[in-house]
C-alpha cells in the first residue's frame, strides 16, 4: 500500500504533463510531438524520484543536464525526420533563437521540427521538475500539480481557435488529478480503532457536514458568479498569433512585377536551374499579386512558417489534376520569393514560409546561390466546358480582387465599357480582353517599367511611333487585370517563368507575367494577352476611338537629344569673282558668329550646371543637401533616357536606378554602379524628419549621387557624354522645387 501511494505522485504528474502534449498535438502533424512531451515528462519526474535521497540543491543541476541531453535528442530526431540541412549545432542554435516566434507563426498543421518542438519539450521538462520537487519532496501534492496545470492552460492559449475544443483532454486532466489526490490522501489514525465508535461517528458527521457546506458554497458561487464570468468569455478564443509579426518581405519581393523589365534587358542571365517530372512545358510561379491601388501591384500576403508538408489545395469539380515534381537550384535569382509550380504541396531542402491564399512561398533568410530544394505541386487544369457558362463571384470575399485605385483614366474606363458592352458573359469578356491586347500591341524588351495609371494609359493609347502601344509582359498583364476589374471580373497578376521543356536553366528572358480570372465552380483560370510571334499589330484606332485629348507623352520616358540640332546655313552664290569674295567673307563671318554663340551658350550651360551641383550638394542645411543629391540622381536618370516615374517612392526609385544602370552593362564592361539604398533611406529621413539629419549624412549622400551619375555617364559613348555635360535640362527640370 505504501508503494502504491509513493508511486501515485510521479505517475500522476507524468500523466498530467503528457496530457498537455496531447492537447498541444491537436495543431501538429502526426504524433511525434505528444511522444516527445511524454518522454520529457517521464524523464524529468523520473530523475527527481531517482535522486530523491540526494540533497535538494543537487536535483535541479542534475535534472537540467538530463534536460539538455533529451533536448539534443529531440532536435536530432526532428531534424533528421524533416531532412533539414546543416550541422546539429547550427540547427540547435537556430531553434533556440527562433523557437517561440516560429511556433506562434507556424502554419497549421505544424510540422514537428527543431524550432517547433524545442519550447514544448523544455516547458514539459521544467514543469515535471518543479512539480516533482513540490509534490514528492515537500509533500504538498495539490500545490505540486500547479506547474502542470499552468502548462496545460498555456497550451490551450497557444492552440487558441486553431483546433476544436479540447473536451476530452481537459476531462482526462481533471480526472487524473482527482485520482492522484485520492490515491495519495492521508489515512487517519482513527481508522486503526484507536478511538471509540461514538467518537468516530461524530467525526464522520462533522466531515460530512463540512463537505456538504463546502459543496453548497461552491454551488452558490457558481450560480452567482458563473453567468458574469461566462458573459466575459468570447465565443472564439484569442489567437496569440496576432501578436507576433509573421515573416515579411522587402518592397521588391512585395512587388516583383517591376523586375520583369530588368530581366528582359538581361535575357541570358541564369536565374535558376530546373528539373521537373514529368517534363514538358511548365510555368514556374514566383508570386501572386492580388492588390492594386492604381500605382502598383502588390502581393499583400501573410506568410506563415511551414514545414515540408503544405495544406492540400481545394480542387474544383471536374478539373484534371496531376502532380509535378521539381528540383530547383538557385543561381542569380535574388530576394526571398521561392519559385515553384502551382500549387505547392510539399517542400524539401529549404525552410519556407507560405501564404495559402495565394500559394506564394518565401525563404525568410533569403535566397543564395547553390540553394537546392525539391517541390511537389498539384497542377490543376479546369474543365473548359464549364467556362462558357460560368459566373464570377462577388461580395466581400472577392472585394480585394476587384479593387482599383481612385481616378481611373477616362480612356481606360471607356475601353473597358466598350469591351463589356460588346460581350455579355464573364468568360466572353475575359477572352475579349485577351484578344484585344494580343491584336493591337507589341512586345518590346527594352520598354520602360511601370504599371501605374499613367504607364498603362500611355501603353494603351500612346502614339505607336512615340513609344506607345508596346511593352513587356508587365504592361500586358497589368492592363488585362485592370480592364477586367473594371468589368467586374475578379483578377490577379502572377509573376513567374516559363520553361518550354521543364528542364535546364531558366534565364531572364524566360520571365513572364500573366493575369488570372476567378470563376465560380472553376477556380483561377490563366489568360495569355501576349501577341503571337511574327504578327503585325492592328492600330488601336481601328477598334477604339479615345473620347478625350490626344495621347499623352510617355510617363517614364523623357526625350533625350541623341545628336545636336542642325540648322541650315545659307550658301551665297555670286556671278563674278568680286561677288564670290564678298560671299565668302559673309559666310565666314556668319559661321564665326554661330560658333561663338554656340560655344558661349555651351560654356554658360556648363558653368551653370556646375554651379547648380555645388549649390545642391554644398549649401544649406543637411536635409536640403540630401534632397539636392536626390535631384542629381533623378537628373542623371533623365539624361540617361531612363527617368523615374513621379509616382515612385524613394526606395522604388533606387531599385529603378539599379535596373537602369544594369541595362548598359552588356555593351560596356564596367564595374557595377554604386547602390542607392542608403541614399534612398537618407531621403526618407530628410523628408519626414529633416532635423534628424547631420553633416555626415549629407556628405555621404552627395558622394553617392556624384558616384552614381559619373558611372552612368561613363557608360555612354563619347559624344553622348559631351551632350550629357551640356544638356540644359537640369537647369529647368526642378525649377518648381
Amino acid at each position: 500500500m505504501r508503494f502504491v501511494k509513493a508511486a501515485a505522485i510521479p505517475v500522476t504528474l507524468a500523466a498530467l504533463i503528457a496530457l498537455t502534449g496531447v492537447a498541444l498535438g491537436r495543431i501538429y502533424a502526426g504524433s511525434l510531438l505528444p511522444q516527445l512531451v511524454a518522454g520529457a515528462a517521464i524523464g524529468s519526474v523520473g530523475i527527481s524520484v531517482a535522486i530523491r535521497r540526494l540533497p535538494s540543491w543537487l536535483v535541479a543541476p542534475l535534472s537540467v543536464v538530463g534536460m539538455a541531453a533529451y533536448t539534443v535528442l529531440a532536435v536530432f530526431v526532428t531534424a533528421r525526420r524533416a531532412q533539414l540541412p546543416g550541422s546539429l549545432a547550427d540547427v540547435l542554435t537556430d531553434a533556440a533563437r527562433n523557437g517561440i516566434p516560429r511556433l506562434l507563426t507556424a502554419m497549421i498543421p505544424v510540422e514537428p521540427t527543431p524550432d517547433t518542438v524545442l519550447v514544448p519539450v523544455v516547458g514539459a521538462w521544467l514543469a515535471g521538475l518543479a512539480g516533482a520537487e513540490i509534490a514528492h519532496r515537500a509533500g504538498r501534492v495539490l500545490l505540486g500539480y500547479a506547474p502542470a496545470a499552468l502548462l496545460f492552460a498555456g497550451t490551450l492559449y497557444v492552440v487558441g481557435p486553431n483546433a476544436e475544443a479540447a473536451v476530452w483532454p481537459a476531462l482526462a486532466f481533471a480526472s487524473v488529478a482527482a485520482l492522484g489526490l485520492a490515491a495519495t490522501g492521508r489515512t487517519s489514525a482513527t481508522a486503526a480503532g484507536e478511538l471509540a465508535a461514538p467518537v468516530q461517528a461524530a467525526i464522520r458527521v462533522r466531515v460530512a457536514a463540512g463537505a456538504a457546506a463546502g459543496l453548497a458554497v461552491i454551488v452558490a458561487l457558481a450560480a452567482a458568479v458563473g453567468p458574469v464570468v461566462a458573459a466575459q468569455v468570447a465565443t472564439k478564443p484569442v489567437d496569440p498569433r496576432r501578436y507576433v509579426e509573421p515573416p515579411q518581405v522587402d518592397s521588391l519581393d512585395e512587388n516583383p512585377l517591376i523586375r520583369i523589365s530588368g530581366w528582359a534587358l538581361a535575357p541570358d542571365q541564369r536565374l535558376f536551374d530546373l528539373e521537373s517530372q514529368p517534363g514538358g512545358d511548365l510555368r514556374i510561379r514566383l508570386a501572386v499579386l492580388s492588390d492594386y491601388d492604381g500605382i502598383t501591384w502588390r502581393v499583400g500576403a501573410t506568410y506563415r512558417n511551414a514545414g515540408r508538408i503544405l495544406p492540400t489545395p481545394t480542387v474544383a469539380p471536374g478539373s484534371q489534376v496531376d502532380t509535378v515534381a521539381q528540383q530547383i537550384t538557385i543561381a542569380d535569382l535574388a530576394g526571398q520569393l521561392l519559385p515553384a509550380a502551382a500549387t505547392p504541396t510539399s517542400v524539401d531542402g529549404a525552410r519556407v514560409a507560405y501564404d495559402p491564399a495565394t500559394g506564394t512561398l518565401i525563404r525568410p533568410e533569403g535566397l543564395s546561390a547553390g540553394l537546392r530544394y525539391t517541390v511537389t505541386s498539384t497542377r490543376e487544369r479546369p474543365d473548359g466546358g464549364l467556362l462558357t457558362a460560368a459566373d464570377v463571384p462577388s461580395g466581400a470575399a472577392v472585394a480585394r480582387m476587384l479593387k482599383v485605385g481612385d481616378e481611373v483614366p477616362e480612356r481606360i474606363q471607356s475601353l473597358a465599357d466598350q469591351i463589356a458592352d460588346e460581350n455579355g458573359a464573364p468568360y466572353q469578356r475575359a477572352v475579349a480582353i485577351e484578344e484585344f491586347l494580343a491584336t493591337h500591341y507589341r512586345v518590346v524588351a527594352d520598354s520602360p517599367s511601370g504599371h501605374a495609371y499613367p504607364n498603362l494609359n500611355f501603353f494603351l493609347f500612346g502614339p505607336s511611333n512615340g513609344g506607345g502601344q508596346k511593352g513587356t509582359s508587365e504592361q500586358f498583364a497589368a492592363s488585362y487585370a485592370l480592364l477586367a476589374r473594371l468589368m467586374g471580373l475578379p483578377t490577379r497578376v502572377v509573376v513567374g517563368f516559363e520553361s518550354a521543356t521543364g528542364t535546364g536553366p531558366v534565364r531572364g528572358g524566360d520571365a513572364l507575367a500573366w493575369p488570372e480570372v476567378l470563376f465560380e465552380g472553376v477556380g483561377w483560370v490563366p489568360f495569355d494577352p501576349m501577341p503571337k510571334p511574327n504578327t503585325t499589330p492592328r492600330p488601336v484606332e481601328e477598334d477604339f476611338k479615345p473620347p478625350t485629348e490626344d495621347p499623352t507623352e510617355p510617363p517614364t520616358e523623357a526625350p533625350v537629344t541623341d545628336a545636336p540640332s542642325e540648322s541650315a546655313t545659307p550658301v551665297a552664290s555670286g556671278g563674278g569673282s568680286g561677288g564670290g569674295l564678298t560671299g565668302a567673307m559673309v559666310a565666314g563671318g556668319v559661321t564665326g558668329l554661330v560658333v561663338f554663340l554656340v560655344g558661349g551658350a555651351a560654356l554658360v550651360v556648363l558653368v551653370m550646371r556646375r554651379s547648380l551641383r555645388r549649390r545642391r550638394l554644398e549649401r544649406g542645411p543637411p536635409a536640403e543637401r540630401i534632397a539636392g543629391a536626390w535631384l542629381e540622381v533623378n537628373d542623371a536618370l533623365r539624361l540617361a533616357g531612363r527617368p523615374a516615374g513621379s509616382h515612385l517612392d524613394a526606395t522604388e526609385v533606387a531599385a529603378h536606378a539599379t535596373v537602369a544602370a544594369e541595362g548598359r552593362r552588356a555593351t560596356r564592361i564596367r564595374s557595377a554602379a554604386p547602390p542607392l539604398v542608403d541614399l534612398a533611406e537618407a531621403v526618407n529621413v530628410a523628408t519626414f524628419a529633416p532635423f534628424s539629419t547631420d553633416e555626415a549624412q549629407a556628405e555621404r549622400a552627395g558622394a553617392q549621387a556624384v558616384a552614381y551619375a559619373s558611372e552612368l555617364r561613363a557608360r555612354r559613348s563619347w559624344w553622348r557624354r559631351v551632350l550629357w555635360s551640356l544638356h540644359p535640362g537640369p537647369l529647368r527640370w526642378h525649377r518648381r522645387r
